[in-house]
């Protein structure tokens, strides 16, 4: 749950209200709140500042994860796909894109402003196999080295999964991370 709430933000109301507040007491001569509001106000107000600066927000679902879909989650889903699914739908701190390390890893893209972005995730159902789709804008990165790199990013999302990839859209493209039971 703290995951997906805006830390930044928090900081931004509260630090706001307690600044507000010591600059009223300020005025009116109340010390005691003054003093409140500029030693913790001021500081909440710009750590939540800091946090929102450096905030990377949780990719939406593109399509509602259906009831038959979150059963075979439960029932079939790796390690790798809930620890994935989990990490992409949180804010984020310090990072400028999502699975930046997986992507570095892989060698898909060879700076930051090369990798591609993590714009939208669905769950689906694969044949009776749960199934994790990564939606990619790959503007720097051709369809053609995804495909040449296929077996390396099955490999690297771990035993248990199968990868298969598609170019529904130029610069778009999609990661399906399949649950296969028969690879673990």
């Amino acid at each position: 749950m703290l995951g997906r709430t805006s830390l930044g933000s928090i900081g931004l109301v509260v630090g706001g209200v307690l600044a507000v507040m010591g600059f009223v007491a300020y005025f009116m001569g109340n010390s005691t709140l003054n003093l409140i509001g500029f030693f913790y106000g001021i500081p909440i107000l710009l750590g939540g500042l800091a946090l929102k600066a450096a905030e990377l927000k949780p990719v939406p679902f593109t399509v509602p994860t259906p009831p038959d879909v979150l059963t075979l989650r439960e029932q079939h889903a790796t390690d790798t796909q809930n620890q994935i699914r989990k990490d992409v739908t949180r804010f984020r701190y310090g990072q400028q894109i999502h699975l930046d390390t997986s992507l570095e890893s892989l060698a898909l893209g060879q700076t930051d402003d090369e990798h591609p972005i993590l714009q939208g995730l669905r769950e689906e159902d694969t044949d009776g196999a749960y199934t994790l789709v990564l939606e990619f804008a790959s503007e720097a990165v051709e369809f053609d080295v995804w495909e040449k790199k296929r077996e390396r990013i099955e490999r690297f999302f771990g035993p248990g999964i199968r990868v298969a990839l598609s170019q529904p859209e130029p610069e778009i493209v999609t990661v399906a991370l399949i649950a296969d039971a028969s690879m673990v």
